[in-house]
């Protein structure tokens, strides 16, 4: 453990009633910050990094002239945010995405595609349904971003579906694997800014997204066609939809759960496949898939699949527990811990101790984003060594240029998620958090009713179920306390709201729109999906709320 001894500065302990002694003027300020970033986003209509800027000069002005906090440790708590943001949080991201790249130069990707796409009979409901579903779910898993939507939304105007349809279709089923997409990272995120175990958070969770995942298939064949759709094919979506929710429940508290959604969507898949030898569907002439794949060889299929059976193979050995071999411990003993310069011992607790939230910490070799460089690593050596090398080139030296375009293409990406940390870790060291949360826990236990409703409107705006937690999960955690309710269970509760509240957010909408080249539909498309979105909000409400009660608090971990 790495210790410095804290500078001489001047002390700073958070007050929720820091302003005038009032908790809710000190709350009313505290949401400055946040009403700028959304202001700036959607009324000045600016970048996500512009406006995550523009609210983190709000928190600081709010912190040092507000509340009181000496401008050098508000300084420090931005410095702190800013290095979470990107060791680990887009560390976890952008090795996911050149993951996912990898198999894109290989050409291995497009025996992927055609494996999912050649399923259903030539039945077009059936394909649509397992490509926006359980392919869009498996990039969601190892990309997310907006990669799932872009890529599926393609695939199936390729299929011959409508394009307006096709991009209503991948929207609303890019809903129920968001909280587990890119490894977990909203998850991570949360337990890492509120002190919750992230498996904690995970294991909720997964009693609240897996009723999505039930019923989001149906849906699928409702937008693709109609009543008819469901009434003919309900059996397949039932199947798919059961197992990819039952993966879901069981990966988010048995395994590792920043694989959930490699597992269930790839269990689904293979439950339809599995379904379809023994079940022919009714399918019209006008639904019948205009793409005739050629068949693929077993090994050109186990080659597109092996990526994903690596990466699953490599966080399983990550979590091994038998008999003295603990991998965690093992791992975790090259963990970095930092008493954050300067801000450790000056920024105080309410019993005058070191505030913990400004340590530092780090899983240098357990942390998913190493795992995922490992599990690249592997792909490409066993990509570059295969006999079929001449159709399907791949080199070291190609893995390698494709991180350095990966991260270059993705900067923005990283500068933005890590501005929006550097803006949640300013508001909660200075206390605007915790008053914020002190005064929505007035509602007493009517908060888990509205709970989901925040991060529904944190990702519906950024576009992100991550920057949605940075924004509120400690707010969440706060309130939970103030009002007697789980903590563990709102923090999940702001996970899963975002979820339904990524279909409608302008990023989505534009990606999608953009897919299907129908640039300018955006206000169509959210008309079409609006309604969806409010809908599974308003059953996650009930449910959180009931979670809350002991109507269903047996459903909980």
């Amino acid at each position: 453990m790495v210790t410095t001894p804290p500078a001489a500065l001047a002390a700073y302990t958070p007050d929720p009633a820091a302003v005038g002694g009032s908790l809710t003027v000190t709350a009313l300020l505290g949401l400055v910050p946040l009403a700028t970033f959304f202001l700036l986003l959607m009324a000045a209509k600016r970048p996500a990094l512009h406006s995550a800027l523009g609210a983190l000069l709000a928190a600081l002005l709010v912190a040092v002239l507000g509340y009181g906090m000496p401008l050098q440790l508000g300084v420090l708590s931005a410095a702190q945010g800013l290095t979470f943001g990107l060791f680990p949080v887009m560390l976890i991201v952008v090795s996911a995405i050149w993951f996912y790249e990898l198999t894109v130069i290989s050409n291995r990707f497009e025996d992927l595609r055609r494996s999912f796409s050649a399923v259903g009979r030539g039945d077009l409901r059936i394909q649509a349904m397992l490509i926006a579903f359980c392919f869009g779910g498996l990039l969601e898993a190892l990309a997310g971003f907006g990669a799932p939507v872009a890529i599926t939304a393609a695939m199936l105007m390729a299929l011959g579906l409508p394009r307006i349809t096709s991009a209503v279709t991948v929207l609303v089923a890019n809903t129920a694997p968001v909280a587990f997409g890119a490894m977990a990272i909203p998850i991570t995120t949360a337990g890492n800014l509120t002190g919750i175990p992230a498996e904690d958070l995970a294991g909720v969770i997964g009693r609240q997204s897996p009723l999505l995942a039930l019923f989001v298939p149906q849906l699928l064949l409702f937008i693709v066609d109609g009543r008819r759709g469901v009434r003919q094919l309900w059996p397949i979506a039932l199947v798919t939809g059961g197992v990819f929710a039952l993966a879901q429940f069981w990966c988010s508290a048995h395994f590792a759960y920043e694989l959930t959604d490699v597992v269930a969507a790839l269990a689904g898949f293979a439950a339809a496949v599995l379904m379809l030898r023994f079940w022919s569907p009714r399918t019209p002439d006008d639904q019948r898939s205009q793409v005739a794949d050629a068949p693929l060889t077993g090994r050109r299929v186990t080659l597109a699949v092996l990526p994903y059976l690596l990466v699953i193979a490599v966080f399983a050995l990550a979590k091994l527990d038998v008999g003295g071999l603990h991998m965690p411990d093992l791992l975790g003993t090259f963990a970095l811990q930092l008493d954050w310069p300067g801000l450790y011992g000056n920024l105080l607790a309410g019993d005058g101790s070191p505030a913990g939230s400004a340590v530092y910490k780090l899983d240098v070799l357990g942390n998913p984003g190493t795992l995922l460089l490992l599990s690249g690593v592997l792909v490409m050596l066993v990509y570059s060594r295969a006999k079929d090398a001449d159709r399907f080139p791949m080199t070291i030296r190609m893995g390698v240029s494709c991180a350095g375009r990966t991260v270059r293409n993705m900067r923005t990406a990283i500068a933005t998620v890590a501005t929006v940390l550097s803006l949640s870790y300013v508001m909660n060291q200075s206390g605007q958090t915790l008053a914020i949360g002190t005064w929505l826990a007035a509602t007493g236990g009517l908060f888990a009713l509205i709970s989901p409703v925040l991060g529904w409107l944190g990702t519906a705006v950024t576009g992100s179920d991550t920057s949605s937690n940075a924004l509120f999960a400690t707010l969440q955690q706060t309130a939970g306390k103030a009002a007697g309710i789980d903590p563990t269970l709102l923090v999940a509760a702001n996970t899963t709201g975002g979820v339904v509240g990524k279909l409608i957010s302008p990023q989505n909408l534009t990606i999608a729109a953009t897919a299907v080249e129908q640039p300018g539909t955006e206000r169509l498309l959210l008309r079409k999906v609006a309604g969806y979105s409010v809908a599974m909000l308003a059953v996650l409400c009930v449910l959180v709320y009931l979670q809350s009660l002991p109507t269903l608090s047996w459903m909980l971990p």
